[in-house]
């Protein structure tokens, strides 16, 4: 695939108020018959449904007749109960025909599950463009889209009504926007109910009033201003009340509702409901959010997009970023994705005028910023000569000192628990275990070598190439960096957190905080200093991503670090010289976007993802191979516009598939749609034929290399 010619911006094109701020054409409103209609009568006596089941050669709606007593109940977008294929289903109801299309006797309706219209006009052409962005089934998207119902959640919520709006208090809207030239020109479009584009890489450091959740919530309620809604989609439940409590202080407590994996069914379903019927116009919340049916929206905003919590487990694996372009498209509405770093993803669609980069100047990135410094480089010959490769060097080791002196100090740590990825001692052959062959650790409370998958003890386990049973210790987790921090600084307290158990916040007390990439507690003044340990675990990574996310995630902690002129510094550790490396160097000059552009550049050239779009086929050795033949015939793949590599085997029994647009082919769009017409094939042909052996086909990938 080919991309447009890049454009050169100068810093003034990007920064001024004429950097033309993109507002999509809303997409076209659904046609009578393509989508649902709100009309339901007696003359109306037919009803098109869409079926819940996973089956995706049933991927299309079905007819059924409508029984007098259901004429006004069973509306456009209300849960349905259907009789198919001698089994009893949910469904939605899409519209109501005159005629059926299908002459013959139909099937009549069950019944209608709740009165509520909970499938929206809005929402059905999202969920339908989503699935076919992925080249998922209609029912598997609704499913992410519409929360089960709870019949007394729907008692409790108050009747449908309007949002009651109070007037914004002057001057706090702009307030956190002074940094940036840009910045006023965004606010004035939602104001005047524009719905801008923009690619947002916000400053370091922890300016009070003045951080990433304080912007956000002025551009929600600048939309606010203009009479519409706005969706806030954040990665975890701590950003979700960060900018909960910014918004309460700039709008008034009650303004705004959440949704949250961990409210519950009833909570989640109440809030939900709330939003449907109207009682609040303003959503913030977890990736599930990011449907959430607000009236009238036209602000959508992804916070922070590189993290995995965004990306959907569950089929068709949608990313939270493509549901609210959709979503933005559809409604004509601004989309704003914000964040410390860019991904490359976001990187295309700045680098194909989709959205403009609105940055601050590098003078304000520098007095935002902390003192960025690498680990041995520069030191004196011969007084730290083992800088280089000692996990904590004597430079790291006086930042966390005079760190303590001021304040709390930060140490990020690449991995969890104790001891991960023994090896041996003799050959240096890594121990895995032979029965699942999963990964050796030492945690901290066995003390002795274990398959961290299945726990089975690898005490006594000899090395498969030297039969040596000496171990050498591999990559220290938390636990084990926490420990030897705390017999180094014994007066201090030493706190861990880590996904599971995450620490919220920390106080300006002297203490040592010991965390895992995104688990970093949010200090009340910032962090005296922040430690970056073991910097090649996260350079070293499978994936394509692996320089970009590194540099995400040193950027998501040294962030967290006070200003260079309050005494602010951050040490990466654990990297060779930082000259042959570019995400070493970009965490220096605190820039993503050149990170990301001369990775764009390489991809263009190799038509890998995001340029191109590709497939991943894994699962079972056998169900892959038989994709494998049944592409080879060319009446099913053209291999002028899709290629296909593999398969590849990953273990004794499992092997991976790779379908990727190529970049010699005469159209992305026919490529495009080439790749996701095989994808759509094969889920059909093998639900329908029942094919045997476990198998994922999944469409952009979040990390092709892994």
């Amino acid at each position: 695939m080919s991309g447009p010619c890049r454009r050169t911006r100068s810093m003034s094109d990007l920064q001024g108020e004429q950097l033309a701020l993109v507002q999509p054409e809303p997409a076209p409103r659904a046609r009578p018959g393509s989508g649902l209609a709100r009309t339901s009568t007696s003359e109306d006596p037919f009803a098109e449904v869409v079926i819940d089941t996973p089956l995706a050669h049933l991927d299309r709606p079905f007819e059924y007749a409508v029984p007098e007593e259901m004429s006004h109940t069973a509306v456009p977008g209300v849960r349905v109960r259907v009789r198919f294929a001698g089994r009893d289903h949910d469904g939605f109801v899409l519209q109501r025909r005159a005629a059926p299309q299908h002459p013959g006797k139909l099937t009549s309706l069950r019944r209608v599950v709740s009165p509520e219209v909970v499938l929206t006009p809005h929402i059905h052409r999202v969920a339908r463009a989503v699935a076919d962005r992925y080249a998922g089934t209609l029912a598997d998207v609704l499913r992410l889209a519409v929360p089960p119902r709870h019949a007394q959640a729907e008692r409790s919520v108050g009747e449908p009504g309007t949002t009651e709006r109070d007037p914004l208090p002057p001057g706090q809207v702009e307030d956190p926007w002074v940094s940036y030239p840009a910045g006023p020109a965004l606010l004035r479009r939602l104001r005047e109910g524009q719905g801008p584009w923009a690619s947002v890489l916000a400053l370091p450091g922890a300016a009070p009033r003045r951080g990433w959740e304080a912007g956000l919530a002025s551009l929600v309620a600048a939309t606010r201003a203009s009479g519409r809604g706005s969706v806030v989609v954040l990665p975890d439940r701590r950003d979700v009340e960060l900018l909960g409590s910014a918004l309460d202080r700039l709008l008034g407590p009650g303004a705004h509702v959440q949704l949250t994996a961990d409210q519950g069914p009833a909570a989640r379903y109440r809030s939900w409901l709330s939003v449907l019927r109207g009682h609040h116009d303003i959503v913030i919340g977890t990736r599930a959010a990011a449907y959430a049916p607000v009236r009238d929206p036209g602000f959508f905003a992804l916070w922070d997009d590189g993290d995995d919590l965004h990306q959907e487990p569950r089929t068709p694996y949608p990313h939270a970023r493509e549901v609210l372009r959709c979503r933005a498209e559809d409604a004509g509405a601004g989309l704003v994705v914000a964040g410390y770093a860019r991904t490359a993803e976001v990187g295309w669609w700045v680098r194909r005028g989709l959205m403009p980069s609105v940055l601050s100047p590098v003078a304000g990135v520098r007095a935002a910023a902390a003192r960025v410094e690498v680990a041995g480089e520069g030191h004196e010959p011969g007084r730290d000569a083992a800088a280089g490769t000692a996990r904590l060097p004597t430079q790291a080791w006086r930042a966390v000192r005079d760190g303590l002196t001021r304040g709390p100090v930060l140490v990020q740590v690449p991995r969890r628990g104790y001891v991960m990825g023994l090896s041996c001692e003799r050959c240096r052959t890594r121990i895995r275990c032979p029965e699942c062959h999963g990964p050796s650790e030492v945690s901290e409370h066995a003390g002795v070598a274990q398959c961290r998958w299945c726990g089975a003890s690898l005490a006594s386990l000899p090395c498969p190439e030297c039969g040596s049973l000496g171990r050498r210790a591999g990559t220290a987790g938390e636990q084990r960096t926490a420990y030897e921090l705390g017999r180094a600084f014994p007066q201090v307290p030493v706190r861990t957190s880590r996904g599971g158990q995450v620490l919220d916040a920390v106080d300006a007390q002297p203490a040592v905080v010991v965390a895992t990439p995104g688990a970093e507690p949010v200090a009340a003044e910032g962090y005296a200093a922040v430690l970056l340990l073991d910097g090649w675990a996260l350079l070293g990574r499978a994936g394509l991503d692996a320089p970009i996310e590194a540099l995400r995630r040193w950027m998501g902690a040294a962030a967290q670090a006070r200003p260079a002129d309050a005494g602010g510094k951050v040490v990466l550790c654990g990297v060779p010289a930082h000259a042959a490396l570019r995400p070493v160097e970009a965490l220096l000059r605190w820039d993503s976007h050149w990170l990301v552009e001369a990775e764009l550049d390489e991809r263009q050239q190799t038509g890998l993802p995001p340029v191109a779009r590709a497939a991943v086929a894994s699962g079972d050795a056998s169900a892959v191979r038989e994709v494998a033949g049944h592409l080879e015939d060319h009446d099913h793949a053209d291999p002028d516009l899709v290629g296909v590599t593999g398969p590849a085997l990953e273990g004794a029994d499992r092997a991976r598939l790779v379908l990727r647009t190529m970049p010699s082919a005469s159209s992305a769009v026919d490529a495009d749609a080439e790749l996701r017409r095989l994808v759509r094939a094969e889920r059909a042909r093998r639900s329908a034929t029942k094919a045997a052996g476990r198998l994922s086909i999944r469409l952009d990938p979040p990390d092709l290399g892994a």
